[in-house]
């Protein structure tokens, strides 16, 4: 069942003359992980914006076409009610810290206090994402303490302590390691299983073949592809649009030569040869 309906849809920014986005359509499934690929300004972070109804609300500029969530138009919402429903992460951390709280704890409690939430399932929630997010050892210190690292899971803490129904995260592990990184995702998969619906705008292609559902492709605000993350993700075409494929991908594409049933993962490519050595 789709939650989010986009139909013909264009924006261009205030002062520029050419779209960001250009006369896309597109359908978003409930208890989705979606991936959102695509070169440097491809307009990925202009569509997370629209989807969330910042735009044309906050960044202002023209938008034509129609953006619904729930069967109902984004811009007949509320601006605050809406992002209640729509939590987001951006790729840049430091923007996300209230500045308003001396502790981690406190922190990821803040965005309960403003809506009502009960002083006894405020705490309990944090404690639960405290220990989802390995916040253990920090969540006593100050937020402005921390690393990008850090500061980014506490900013995605935040976002999932207030239950929203959709999570959109911008470039969610930019500041991360790669232990770091495998451990968002994992997360990610929890937050389906909890029947959450979920963008990701990342350019970890081997996380996002072993996590999603669907792919995304934006090139120029165009959107170029659209499908299962074995369709996109095993497409060498995508690469003329600014996409990239997983290394298993390109293996098999490359140095096999091969075509059809190409694997995406690890786990996959190691299915494959089994197949293929009982064949």
């Amino acid at each position: 069942m789709s939650i989010i309906e986009l139909k013909n849809v264009t924006y261009k920014y205030p002062l520029d003359e050419i779209p960001a986005i250009k006369d896309l359509s597109l359908s978003i499934e409930q208890g989705k992980v979606y991936g959102i690929i695509g070169g440097n300004q491809s307009g990925k972070t202009t569509l997370c914006n629209i989807i969330r109804g910042f735009i044309p609300a906050i960044f202002l500029g023209q938008l034509d076409g129609e953006v619904r969530y729930k069967n109902k138009s984004v811009q007949d919402y509320n601006i605050g009610s809406l992002a209640s429903e729509m939590g987001y992460s951006s790729q840049n951390p430091f923007t996300q810290i209230s500045g308003v709280k001396d502790t981690v704890a406190e922190e990821i409690a803040y965005g309960m206090e403003n809506i009502g939430v009960s002083s006894a399932d405020m705490h309990e929630k944090v404690e639960e994402l405290i220990t989802l997010f390995k916040l253990e050892e920090l969540k006593d210190k100050n937020p402005y303490e921390l690393s990008g690292g850090q500061k980014q899971r506490v900013a995605l803490a935040s976002v999932v302590a207030l239950d929203p129904e959709i999570i959109i995260l911008d470039e969610p592990t930019s500041q991360l390691d790669p232990q770091s990184t495998e451990e968002i995702f994992q997360i990610v998969d929890r937050l389906k299983q909890a029947g959450k619906t979920i963008l990701i705008v990342e350019h970890k292609v081997d996380l996002l073949a072993e996590y999603c559902d669907d792919i995304i492709l934006l090139e120029d605000g165009y959107l170029r592809k659209c499908g299962t993350v074995h369709q996109v993700l095993s497409d060498s075409s995508i690469l003329e649009y600014g996409g990239s494929l997983p290394q298993v991908a390109i293996f098999y594409l490359e140095q096999l030569r091969q075509q059809e049933s190409v694997p995406i993962t690890m786990t996959e490519a190691i299915e494959k040869l089994k197949g293929d050595r009982l064949v």
